[in-house]
């Protein structure tokens, strides 16, 4: 009789103690598994800094919804004036091969400074100089090295550009000639070309 309640005991200490270890082992691979999901999200919010033409240097938020997509907006300056510029890019595998598409503008601003330094001999301005700012769009391929945290990009492709020439007529008049030359109406001008940008992009969260 002593003998069958010390077994009962024992087997009564063994379906208690079992539930228990179960759930304990349960809590390990959910803990784990969700280590491991952790380990594997890329962060989505990051920022970037590039420099190029005709973007200039900008810098930008960042948001990455997808490894295969990125989202950008931010501010720069051309050296004339202070602009702005927004785009997205693909990226199938992550990284690698990408294709870029932006829009951004730059405001009217004072040009006859900046060329002053780039030409060679003096230089002593033009009116048509005095505002200067366009619009532009991007259509880039490029590579991407990185992925995860960090990336660093070179980008190409074409550019076309739209700006506005002000000041026509003061270019256009010379004093003691008889020929005058009016124009009406500030002319638009559309420029298309090869264009090439640079940057990095660091991801915070």
């Amino acid at each position: 009789m002593k003998f069958t309640s010390v077994m009962v005991a024992l087997l009564g200490m063994a379906a208690a103690s079992a539930p228990a270890s179960v759930y304990a082992q349960d809590l390990t691979t959910v803990e784990a598994a969700l280590q491991a999901k952790r380990a594997e999200r890329w962060p989505v919010v990051g920022v970037m800094a590039d420099v190029g033409l005709p973007d200039g240097a900008m810098g930008s938020l960042v948001v990455r919804p997808w490894q295969w997509f990125r989202a950008y907006a931010g501010g720069g300056s051309n050296s004339v004036s202070k602009g702005y510029r927004g785009g997205v890019s693909l990226l199938p595998f992550g990284a690698g091969p990408s294709v870029s598409l932006e829009y951004g503008h730059y405001n009217d601003g004072d040009a006859n400074g900046l060329v002053r330094r780039m030409v060679s001999g003096e230089f002593k301005g033009s009116s048509m100089l005095d505002k200067v700012g366009y619009d532009y769009v991007n259509a880039h391929a490029g590579l991407d090295f990185g992925g995860k945290n960090v990336i660093f990009f070179v980008h190409g492709g074409v550019s076309k550009v739209w700006a506005q020439l002000h000041n026509l007529n003061d270019a256009l008049g010379s004093p003691g000639s008889n020929t005058v030359v009016s124009v009406n109406q500030d002319p638009k001008i559309t420029v298309t070309g090869s264009s090439l940008k640079i940057g990095l992009i660091v991801f915070l969260m």
